[in-house]
């Protein structure tokens, strides 16, 4: 990993830019806690020079060919795997993340996303037509929205700006989009890879702040905003956009339960709600959150699951046996910290609960168990290391405490039961249901959520359907 101090810029109609104003944040390295570099922080102007350069390149992108946005994106992937390590250096320092896990696990799908939307490029070439009424034929145009703001979280930089921009671009849109504050790195380095393949002012990168992404939300140009972040962050979005009638797109929190049934395969369900937990911290908002195990098998559950994260170690981005890296930041780790801190006294603190060494943002693997569906952690996203264990009697019981939060993202089920597991996949309230797995994805299939998780699609054909518009054609014959 380099140790040299990063100067971070804008990525604005084909070149990069300091802020107008000069100002500027730091960045800070989440693995020892010091800044490492800085990054704009981008005002007003910064926000208009982006949204003019999309929308004076917005015409020639919307018609180029879709075959020609299929090769541009299947070059961007190109670029991202020929540059692989530059990629996961900046990466890594931005999120503290162990670089070969990263690299075994992020990278691959990230390219993978990207050249399924160039194919999925193709698809807006197709048109129904029909003769519904006698001497006139209708047919439906998908055309692109136009210059799109999109909002990308600090957990999976790259991953999200891509799940963002490869549909946008696919479409035919342009894209100004603004990294999270304190993982900007990342982002402002992909720009420059793109941008040795796109026109200029199609895709555009600003980098700041809270502030920052307000005025992208709440400038005239964007038909379009998504955003991947907090609850509280996209009812601001939401309510922002409504003022002029923005297209709004929105994945936000989740609380994933995991239903484990008594005749599920405990070991393999512990280990894999152990992975899918601790994964990236458990900064993910599909994390496998909160274990709903039957009665019965409570105690035999809790024992392999105990086992299981025994053998989880958190640590630095070069040790290739640690499976988790930093929080995000000081703040982000007394947030967690905080969960534990309030427990209520009838729940048990089994592994973990506190903080690890005395640099960086470590937190140990915790894993509580005796928590009841009101506690606070149970009904609140922790997004980090923490799994909480709660009994079921039933499954009507565990449908009622699965579906009993404000979230409604992800959620798996454990058991060897195929009408069951049915049953489940229908009952509970969750845009995504795995099954006897948690948190495998796929570019061709859809991610979303309901309730307090937001709107709208990423990844699949229903991913590239949101960035679009529809319009019925009528001729007479």
């Amino acid at each position: 990993m380099t140790t040299e101090p990063r100067r971070l810029r804008n990525y604005i109609d084909g070149e990069y830019r300091d802020a107008v104003d000069g100002r500027t944040m730091e960045v800070v390295d989440p693995a020892s806690g010091r800044p490492y570099g800085t990054a704009p922080l981008s005002g007003a102007a910064d926000v208009d020079a982006a949204m003019a350069a999309a929308e004076a390149a917005f015409p020639a992108w919307r018609d180029a060919t879709p075959a020609t946005r299929q090769l541009a994106l299947l070059k961007i992937a190109d670029a991202f795997e020929a540059h692989a390590d530059e990629l996961l250096d900046v990466e890594c320092r931005d999120t503290g993340k162990p670089l070969e896990l990263t690299r075994q696990e992020e990278l691959p799908p990230m390219l993978e996303q990207i050249r399924f939307f160039a194919g999925a490029a193709r698809m807006l070439e197709g048109k129904s037509a029909g003769e519904y009424m006698a001497g006139l034929t209708s047919f439906v145009r998908r055309e692109p929205i136009g210059v799109c703001a999109q909002v990308t979280p600090w957990n999976y930089p790259v991953m999200m700006a891509v799940w963002k921009f490869a549909p946008a671009l696919a479409a035919g849109n342009t894209v100004v989009l603004k990294p999270s504050d304190t993982t900007p790195a990342s982002t402002a380095y992909v720009a420059g890879l793109m941008g040795e393949i796109l026109p200029p002012g199609v895709f555009n990168v600003v980098c700041g702040d809270r502030d920052t992404g307000r005025l992208m939300v709440e400038h005239p140009t964007p038909a379009m905003v998504s955003i991947t972040g907090s609850v509280r962050a996209g009812t601001e979005v939401a309510a922002a956009a409504a003022r002029d009638l923005k297209r709004v797109h929105l994945e936000l929190g989740g609380k994933a339960p995991c239903v484990v049934f008594e005749d599920a395969d405990l070991a393999a369900a512990a280990e894999g709600i152990r992975d899918a937990g601790f994964f990236n911290a458990g900064q993910d908002c599909t994390a496998a959150a909160r274990v709903l195990v039957h009665e019965s098998v409570h105690d035999a559950f809790v024992d392999a699951l105990t086992k299981a994260v025994a053998e989880v170690r958190t640590g630095d981005v070069a040790d290739p046996d640690c499976f988790y890296g930093p929080l995000n930041s000081e703040a982000h780790l007394a947030k967690v910290a905080g969960f534990v801190d309030r427990l209520p006294a009838h729940a048990t603190v089994l592994t973990g609960g506190h903080r690890v060494g005395e640099e960086g943002y470590f937190f140990a693997p915790t894993l509580v168990t005796g928590c009841r569906q009101d506690d606070e952690i149970v009904q609140q996203e922790v997004f980090g290391p923490v799994i909480t264990v709660q009994k079921f009697a039933d499954e009507a019981e565990a449908v009622a405490h699965a579906n009993g939060v404000e979230y409604g993202l992800a959620s798996s089920v454990w058991t060897r039961d195929h009408a069951r597991a049915m049953r489940m996949s229908k009952a509970l309230d969750f845009g995504c249901v795995w099954l006897n797995t948690h948190i495998p994805l796929v570019g061709e299939m859809p991610h979303g959520g309901f309730k307090k998780s937001g709107y709208g699609k990423d990844l699949s054909a229903y991913g590239l359907e949101d960035y679009t518009r529809v319009k019925h054609v009528m001729t007479a014959l």
